[in-house]
């Protein structure tokens, strides 16, 4: 009977043991499968919110930024561009842009937070070509009484300068509004980040 007590002792300690060792080897079995279903450090910055410095953005000028694999365009509007949007609307599908994608804080006539920079998506809403934009008002092949904007040439899409779509154009939306937010006392952009609910 006496003999019993140690080797107890010793079971238990191995079985404490076992289990230990056992669920540490576990534990580093289980890191590299997780670790496999998580997404990788490029899929990560395809989908991560982009920085935009506006500092040296000139009024005219557009700058394009890739964002999720798509070009997000960012244009430097003008008070006399501005003045162009209003006596435009008879000729748009949808002026009060009530079909098409943008964020609450961008839905007014300049679909803008601030109406002087223009943020869209740089596809078409019709077969995902990339508008080109022709900012002066002056009369061209696809318009005659051009006032500024945007023309896909795959299909003759025409949209003004704030991304509403010309009536008779095959595009069917106005061109998209991606979430965005100012930061840094309103010199920079970041976008992906809605202002109101944070990353999109």
């Amino acid at each position: 009977m006496a003999a019993e007590g140690p080797d107890l002792a010793r079971r238990r300690f191995l079985t404490a043991t076992t289990a230990v060792v056992g669920g540490v080897g576990g534990i580093m079995l289980a890191v590299p499968f997780i670790k496999m279903w998580l997404p990788s450090e490029r899929a990560k910055a395809a989908g991560a919110p982009v920085e935009i410095d506006l500092s040296k953005l000139e009024a005219g000028q557009l700058l394009i930024q890739p964002w999720r694999g798509r070009p997000v365009y960012v244009f430097k509007r003008t008070e006399q561009m501005l003045e162009t949007l209003a006596p435009e609307e008879p000729r748009l599908k949808d002026k009060d842009s009530k079909l098409s994608e943008q964020p609450a804080y961008a839905s007014g006539r300049d679909r803008a937070i601030k109406p002087d920079v223009m943020v869209l998506l740089g596809v078409c809403t019709h077969l995902g070509c990339g508008p080109k934009l022709y900012a002066e008002p002056s009369p061209q092949d696809f318009d005659s009484a051009w006032k500024g904007g945007f023309f896909c040439p795959c299909h003759n899409s025409r949209f003004d300068l704030a991304g509403r779509v010309y009536s008779g154009s095959p595009a069917a939306t106005n061109l998209t509004v991606p979430p965005y937010s100012y930061i840094d006392g309103d010199k920079k952009l970041l976008i992906g980040v809605d202002p109101t609910a944070g990353a999109a």
